[in-house]
This record gives structure tokens, sequence and C-alpha cells, in this order.
């Protein structure tokens, strides 16, 4: 054949009548045709033993065999990254073979090292003569005992798969349940993706599953929706992976932002707006935005997000202004003129920077002053620029900008202050 293998082939009928296949090679073409051309050539040049061109061809075959298993692109570029790391160890049976492992390999390696057929079966473990969890982590020098099950339906559990440290172990046991358990893997792959789903609010029927995923089977090399729920069921797709690209399609496909019914609104003398009173909004969760952390007496508006109720911003945030901007009518239907009760209680935090020249006690009398004023500190730092002034940061709880400027006024009057201003994001 082109890619170089040769062989005789031919098939036959036994006394049973039963037929059999018959191939007939060289020594020199059956080390081509069974470990490929490398190994071809180390067997013409004499090379014997087992030498490290050996264990490379080896850890190639292995990456062949994980590339047949995970269905994840992004799965064979970490094998390859980790595999590359030359920390190794040494652990020994209790015959006496050393076994080479990386390093941080548990007992669960170990064991598929050895053979998978022992991976498959292990209960448990010995190291150095005292039993130990499947994820003991071991050591060089150290004699390792593998306990296994005579049970013929004795197989891994999933939850090895989030223990062994190798690709080679990781290889073998999503194999097995993608050869053993389908039926299995397809209900917890399932499962495992309605879970998501619930968690990343995306609403869909399972009759919409296949559309939705549709563009993910090729990606993963499955031909069904089945063949996709089975592959997250062993392991061979991994939903951290493909989450963040299904909210965004799941968001630009089939959400479409429900502006809800708001109180009556009020005018607003200052912007000669009609505006929506914030303490009067009770059907949504109201959560403030930190690119610029609005408190009781800026200007403020209100956007709508998908799924998370109303964000308020001031009319100076960097956002608000950059939608303004963009002047996309969609995107501006979700911003709404809101404004603060006359009543409202609400202390919200505030972060205030202080430019001064650097002093010994600067930051004692800035805290003094906060302290005399009865505002609680969230959080604060100060270090020294290279221009020798100091640059103090302070997360407060404040209850209105009224409060903010008359504690700011304060700051101002300590000696060696060149400027007092609320945090930009």
């Amino acid at each position: 054949k082109a890619n170089g293998y040769q062989s005789l082939h031919t098939t036959v009928l036994g006394k049973e009548g039963i037929p059999f296949e018959v191939q007939i090679r060289t020594w020199d073409m059956h080390q081509n045709a069974e470990f490929g051309i490398a190994a071809h050539w180390k067997y013409k040049e004499g090379i014997q033993g087992r030498d490290r061109m050996e264990a490379r061809l080896a850890w190639i075959r292995q990456l062949l065999e994980t590339q047949k298993t995970a269905d994840d692109k992004e799965e064979i570029v970490r094998v390859i990254k980790t595999d590359l790391t030359p920390e190794d160890i040494v652990v020994m049976t209790p015959k006496g073979k050393a076994i080479e492992l990386p390093i941080n390999s548990t007992v669960l390696d170990f064991a598929y090292r050895i053979h998978t057929e022992i991976g498959h079966k292990t209960v448990g473990a010995k190291v150095d003569g005292r039993m130990v969890p499947l994820d003991y982590k071991l050591q060089t020098g150290q004699i390792c005992e593998i306990l296994t099950s005579k049970d013929p339906e004795k197989g891994p559990n999933r939850g090895w798969l989030n223990i062994v440290t190798t690709n080679e172990a990781r290889s073998k046991i999503r194999s097995w349940f993608k050869k053993e358990r389908r039926e299995e893997n397809i209900i917890e792959g399932k499962a495992a993706l309605e879970r998501e789903f619930k968690h990343s609010r995306i609403h869909l029927e399972p009759s919409q599953y296949e559309a939705f995923l549709k563009d993910d089977f090729s990606r993963h090399n499955c031909s069904s929706l089945d063949d996709f729920f089975a592959s997250i069921g062993y392991g061979g797709v991994l939903l951290s992976k493909i989450m963040p690209r299904l909210r965004d399609k799941y968001e630009k496909e089939y959400s479409t932002p429900e502006i809800p019914e708001f109180p009556t609104t009020v005018f607003n003398n200052t912007t000669g707006k009609s505006c929506i009173v914030l303490d009067e909004i009770t059907d949504m969760s109201i959560k403030f935005a930190q690119c610029c952390s609005p408190i009781p007496g800026d200007e403020i508006v209100g956007f709508v997000t998908r799924g998370y109720g109303l964000s308020v911003h001031t009319t100076n945030c960097t956002n608000y202004r950059s939608a303004l901007k963009r002047d996309d009518p969609e995107e501006l239907a979700r911003w709404l003129d809101i404004i603060w009760s006359s009543k409202n209680v609400t202390s919200l935090q505030c972060t205030f920077e202080v430019l001064a020249a650097d002093r010994v006690g600067l930051v004692y009398e800035i805290t003094k002053t906060l302290a005399d004023s009865h505002i609680s500190i969230m959080h604060s730092s100060s270090r020294r620029l290279k221009n020798g002034n100091a640059l103090f940061e302070c997360t407060i709880v404040i209850g209105s900008k009224e409060q903010l400027s008359n504690l700011f006024d304060k700051i101002r009057n300590i000696s060696g202050v060149i400027s007092v201003d609320r945090a930009k994001a």
C-alpha cells in the first residue's frame, strides 16, 4: 500500500468450517506493519533492547490511543503538554519490578501502568505494607501492591477520572466506559448536560437539543445526539470546555431581553425626564455595578441584563457612555432612566483614592478621619509612587453622595493631601 504496508493475506476454512485469515509476512514486513515506519527503521539499524527511542514510540502510540477516546481537540493538546514534563518517579512492585511514572502519580496510575485489567479491577492498594486510599500520591522508592477484585463484572468508577493524573490511565478508563457502558453513558451524559443547562439558565425542550447542539456533533466526532451524550458520560467531552460557547450561542439564538413592567414613572426636575423610582422596583433583582459603584445621590441609569435582573450604573459610567456612542436601538432599549427614592436609607460600598506627599503618619490621619466620621472601612491599601508621593486607596460603606462629599472635605484639610477622588474602574 501507499503507506508502506506489505503482507500476503488469504482466508481459508478450517476443519470445523470456521473461516480464519492468514497473513504471511517477512519479519521485516511485520515490524513495519505492527509498530510503524519509525520502529521499522530501528529494526533495520539493528538497535537492540528497550532504548529511549522505543519509549518515545510507545508514547506516540499512547497519544494516538488518547486521540481515539478523547473527543475534544483541546484534550489532545493538554495530553502533549503534560507528558512532555520530564519529572518522573520510580515505584517498585512487590516482586521487585521498577515502574516509572510521572511525579504526583496515584496508586491508580500505578495499577494502570502495570496492566489495563489490573487497573480496571483495582479495589485497594498497600504502600510499604500499609493500606492507602486510591488517590494516594506515590514517591520514588516505595513498594506498591495493588489489590484487585475477582468479580468478572468489576470495572472502573467514573470518579476515578478525577483521581488519576496520567493520560494513559485516563484514556484507559474512558475507553472502558466508551465500550462497556454506552447506555449508562448516555443517561449520565444527558443528566450532566441538563444540570449545566439549568445552572446557566438555558431553557430548552428536549426536542430542541439536537438542533442546538448540532455544531458540536462534528466538532467532537459525534454522529448523533446519543453519541454526544455518551461522550459527555465517559469524559470524552468536557462540559467545562463547551459550556461558555453554548451559553453565548443560547443568548444569541434563543434569549430575548424581556423588559418587565415597571411601576409608574415620576418626573425628574434635574434631568427633565420621566424616571422609575428605584425602591419601587419589586419584581426583579437589583445589583449595583462594580464598574462605577453608584451611591445614593448619584445620577443613575439601569441596565436590564439577560436573566440577572437590573444593574444600576452612574450616568458617568464608561459602560453607559460606550453604549450611547454605539447608538444601537436594541441595546439602548435596555437602558432605563431611574432615580433614588427620596426616603432612601441604603448604604453602599464606594472606593476612593487620596494622592498626598508621602510622610510618616499620613495613613493614620486618614483612617482617624474615617473613624471620627463613623464610617466603616472594608479594605484599604497604600503605596509610594515613583515621584515621591503616596497613593492611599480605600473602600468604605457610605450612605449618600452628600456624606461622601463632606468626608472628602475633611480629608483635603489633612496636611500634604493633594487630591481626593472616587476611584475609576
